[in-house]
C-alpha cells in the first residue's frame, strides 16, 4: 500500500484486508508486552496543521506499538505560523528521511497533493483534511461494527445486509464522508438523517437514502446509529436556529435511544457534545462503542502503517511478506 488517502477509491480487498491486519494487531495488543519490533528503524511523522487529540494520540501509540520513532509536527509554534509553504515542510521531512508522514490539514485536498507532488517519497495516510475525507476514521466504525455484529468470526466478513444510520453534520463532516463510501463498498446499506442545511448539495451521487426525521430513522430500527458532532466552529451561518432547537430535532435523546431496539449498537466519532447530540444514557449505555472506536483506532492504524511500511513498497499491492506477517501476530 502506497498511500491511504481517502475509502471512496479504496477497493474492497484492500478494505478487507487492513481489517483483518487490524485484527491481528488487536490480538497482539492483549498481551503482557503489546510491542511489536515490525518497524523498528522506520521513522513516522504526524504532521497536524488542525488540533487534534484523539487522532493524533491514536496514530502515536499505533506507531510505538509497532516500534516506530515518532515525530510529532504542530503548525502552532512551527515554521508553518512564520509562512512556511506545505511544499517547503515536505521538503523539509524528506531532508529528515521521514517513512510515513501521517497528515491532518484544513485544506482539502492537501494530503493528496503531498502524496503525488513529488516532494516526498514517504507514505502518506490522510487523517483529515478540510471537508474531504478521514479514511482511518471510517475504517475504524467498520471494524467496530464488524466486531460487534460477528465477534470472534468476523475476520474476512464485510457488511452486507446491516443498516448504518448518520445522524447529525453531514455538510461538513469529512467522517460521513468517508464512511458513506466505505460502508458502501463492504455491502452496508446507508441512510443520512440531518437538517436539510446540513446536507451537501451534492449528495444525490452518493449511494445513500437521505431523511430529515430522525424519529422515522429511529423507528426503521438500524444495526448501527452513528451521531456526528455538531462542529461548531465551523458554524460560519446559521444553519440551525439554535443548539437547544438543534437537540429537539436530530439529537439522541433519552426517549429516542428508549425507542431504539436493544440490538442496535450507537457510535460517535468524538468528542462528544453530550446534551447536544447525544444524550448522556445513550453515550454511557452498554449497546454505545464509543470506547472500543478508540480502542479499536490503535490496532487499525497499526494496521495501516504496517502495510504502508512493512511490505515491499514498489508492490501495488497491500500483501506484506510472510515473515512480516508472523511478526505482526
Amino acid at each position: 500500500m502506497r498511500h491511504l488517502l481517502d475509502t471512496k477509491t479504496l477497493a474492497r480487498e484492500d478494505a478487507l484486508r487492513i481489517l483483518d491486519v487490524a485484527e491481528d494487531m488487536a490480538d497482539t495488543q492483549r498481551r503482557e508486552v503489546k510491542k511489536l519490533p515490525t518497524l523498528r528503524g522506520k521513522t513516522v511523522v504526524n504532521l497536524f496543521f488542525e488540533d487534534s487529540t484523539r487522532t493524533r494520540i491514536s496514530f502515536e501509540v499505533a506507531a510505538k506499538r509497532l516500534s516506530a520513532d515518532v515525530i510529532n509536527f504542530s503548525a502552532k509554534g512551527s515554521s508553518v505560523s512564520k509562512g512556511e509553504s506545505l511544499q517547503d515542510t515536505a521538503q523539509t521531512l524528506q531532508a529528515m528521511a521521514a517513512d510515513a508522514v501521517v497528515i491532518r490539514h484544513g485544506a482539502s485536498g492537501a494530503p493528496r497533493t503531498l502524496a503525488t507532488s513529488g516532494w516526498i517519497s514517504a507514505g502518506v495516510v490522510n487523517a483529515g483534511d478540510g471537508t474531504h475525507e478521514h479514511p482511518t476514521q471510517a475504517l475504524l466504525d467498520a471494524y467496530t461494527i464488524r466486531k460487534r455484529r460477528y465477534g470472534d468470526d468476523s475476520r474476512g466478513r464485510d457488511l452486507a445486509g446491516l443498516h448504518v444510520t448518520i445522524v447529525g453534520d453531514i455538510l461538513h463532516s469529512r467522517v460521513a464522508r468517508s464512511n458513506v463510501w466505505l460502508l458502501d463498498t463492504l455491502g452496508a446499506e446507508v441512510t443520512l438523517v440531518a437538517p436539510p442545511t446540513l446536507v451537501p448539495q451534492d449528495v444525490s451521487a452518493w449511494p445513500v437514502r437521505v431523511g430529515y426525521d430522525l424519529d422515522e430513522a429511529v423507528a426503521a430500527g438500524p444495526d448501527a446509529l452513528m451521531m456526528l458532532r455538531i462542529q461548531l466552529e465551523r458554524m460560519n451561518a446559521s444553519y440551525f436556529p439554535n443548539e437547544r432547537e438543534y437537540s429537539r430535532r436530530w439529537g439522541l435523546d433519552p426517549e429516542r435511544f428508549a425507542a431504539l431496539p436493544q440490538s442496535t449498537m450507537v457510535m460517535h466519532p468524538g468528542p462528544m457534545n453530550r446534551g447536544l447530540e447525544i444524550c448522556a444514557q445513550a453515550a454511557d449505555s452498554p449497546r454505545s462503542t464509543v470506547r472500543d472506536q478508540v480502542t479499536n483506532g490503535v490496532s487499525v492504524r497499526m494496521a495501516a502503517l504496517y502495510l504502508l511500511l512493512a511490505g515491499e513498497r514498489g508492490d501495488a499491492g497491500t500483501g506484506a511478506q510472510p515473515q512480516q506477517k508472523e511478526d505482526a501476530r
